[in-house]
């Protein structure tokens, strides 16, 4: 039973995700707050197996709790955010500060629960599992498992990956108080590159990593990506699964705390040495041609992922032994079958170990499957990157 505590000013939600959770035969309320104050009291007093945080709140806002509730006494976290701009850079701010992860806020309010209700759970369900303060209360059961290594996703599973952007966009939902999030600049064509792709096992003698991760994601970032140096003879590309909006508040956080560039991916993108991409929430990332260039497309969520590491893996996956691969914490098992082409090339695969792993389900898969050359914890996983691009 997953012990849960709820923290939100207004009594209309604290009453509606009580009773969302109380609907469900894994979750106990055990207790509610009203104000980030009361939710780290609550927190000591009840030893909770999760807390979900809003993060405005009277007394003390909910990053302020949750700083204090990481220090004095870590636990999972679920932060619920607004889809604004500085909602997403409070967002970033609480993933770096220890949240587990986060559910936006449609229009400013999560007034129709019913609406994110599955997103809500699946998220709970997975933050519950995830490794916070050096332990983990609970390992994931078979449903939340990542796939077996018996059973590796098909390749029919992923899409062959179109070397030109679709040229379409998502319509959105219209809503009363709903302000769509920002998203990236319309896709625009241009003459289809030369492919030189590299045969199994070659190379074109010019490196390229390519991570992918989830579910604890913007955290261990923060520790990769900052120890990379400014002079790393290639170009970074990563896909985190995050939503609209929020990708680019990742980047900036990234880019201040970081001394190598880091930037939201635009389409066509020249792949510069030192500099690492990130796609952007609701597009799927690829690379063209010999590897230099970025293209964006909207073509169909795999799973329910858009971007998707699997998208990006593939791509990247002719330039043989030119690629560098790294996959971090995450739910499920995205980026294995990519991992798997990428193998199958004479591309390098780092895996992050089980020890620092927030959600120890992405990197499992590719370790089940025997794809790893290494498998480092989160502080040793920067050097091995810079090592690995050296030779």
């Amino acid at each position: 039973m997953i012990r849960v505590v709820i923290a939100d000013d207004s009594a209309f939600m604290r009453m509606v995700l009580s009773d969302m959770f109380k609907k469900q035969s894994d979750f106990e309320v055990v207790g509610v707050a009203k104000n980030g104050k009361e939710a780290v009291e609550k927190v000591k007093e009840l030893n909770p197996d999760l807390v979900t945080m809003d993060v405005n709140m009277p007394v003390m806002d909910g990053l302020q709790a949750l700083e204090a509730i990481m220090k004095d006494c870590p636990t999972p976290v679920v932060m619920f955010s607004s889809l604004t701009q500085e909602g997403a850079k409070a967002t970033i701010k609480a993933l770096s500060l220890g949240a587990v992860d986060f559910v936006s806020k449609v229009g400013g309010s999560i007034s129709k629960v019913d609406t994110v209700e599955d997103e809500i759970l699946s998220k709970a369900r997975a933050a519950a599992y995830a490794k916070v303060g050096g332990k983990r209360r609970f390992m994931p059961p078979p449903s939340l498992a990542p796939q077996p290594a018996s059973s590796p996703p098909t390749v029919a599973s992923v899409p062959p990956v179109k070397s030109e952007p679709t040229m379409r966009r998502i319509s959105l939902p219209t809503r009363k108080g709903y302000t769509p999030p920002p998203s990236p600049p319309p896709l625009t064509p241009r003459p289809k590159p030369t492919v030189h792709a590299a045969p199994a096992g070659g190379g074109t003698g010019r490196k390229l990593v390519v991570l992918g991760c989830s579910t604890g994601g913007p955290k261990a970032l923060q520790t990769v990506v900052a120890g990379l140096p400014r002079s790393l003879p290639c170009g970074v590309l990563i896909v985190q699964h995050m939503p609209p909006g929020f990708t680019k508040s990742l980047a900036e956080r990234l880019n201040e705390i970081s001394q190598i560039s880091v930037k939201e991916a635009e389409n066509h993108d020249m792949i510069k040495a030192g500099q690492v991409y990130i796609a952007p929430g609701n597009y799927h990332m690829t690379v063209t041609g010999s590897g230099r260039e970025i293209v964006l497309n909207q073509d169909p969520p795999i799973g329910t992922l858009r971007p998707a590491a699997d998208v990006l893996f593939r791509s990247a996956a002719p330039l043989g032994r030119d690629i560098v691969s790294v996959i971090l914490t995450g739910m499920g098992s995205d980026g294995a079958l990519g991992m798997t082409e990428i193998k199958k090339t004479g591309g390098y695969v780092i895996a992050e170990s089980e020890e620092t792993a927030i959600v120890y389900g992405m990197p499992k898969a590719v370790v089940d499957l025997g794809l790893a050359d290494e498998i480092k914890p989160l502080q040793d996983i920067a050097g091995a990157i810079v090592s690995a691009v050296s030779h």
